[in-house]
């Protein structure tokens, strides 16, 4: 199970694969996808500021039904006392959704450049 970061779940949903590498695309393609809660809480954090024009459930419904993209489920203690481990962020959306890939021992498609050079499972390439 790959898990999404939010700028990828925008992306995906504006239909702006261009914005996502080739080699990233193929895994989507070829694996299962799903994200972390915390991402539905950033997407609607975006909705309310205007970043984004639908809010996060008429997002992640769209997409659920589209691409097949999965709300992954671990439990959230476990993920909490994870993203207390990862202080090179301040971030409480990076920690929680890095905090729950390691948890999870999922893959996390990212393009945030710290995430991925702090994070062991997060890639981009």
């Amino acid at each position: 199970m790959i898990a999404l970061d939010t700028h990828v779940v925008a992306w995906l949903h504006a239909g702006e694969l261009r914005r996502i590498p080739a080699t990233v695309r193929t895994r989507l393609n070829n694996e299962e996808i799903g994200i972390s809660p915390m991402v539905l809480l950033e997407l609607e954090y975006l909705y309310a500021t205007e970043r984004l024009t639908l809010p996060a459930d008429s997002l992640f419904a769209d997409l659920e039904q589209t691409i097949g993209l999965k709300l992954l489920i671990e439990p959230f203690s476990g993920i909490v006392r994870e993203s207390l481990k990862l202080t090179w962020t301040r971030d409480p959306f990076d920690r929680l959704i890095a905090g729950h890939a390691l948890t999870g021992h999922h893959d996390l498609a990212t393009k945030d450049r710290t995430i991925r050079r702090h994070c062991k499972r997060a890639f981009w390439a």
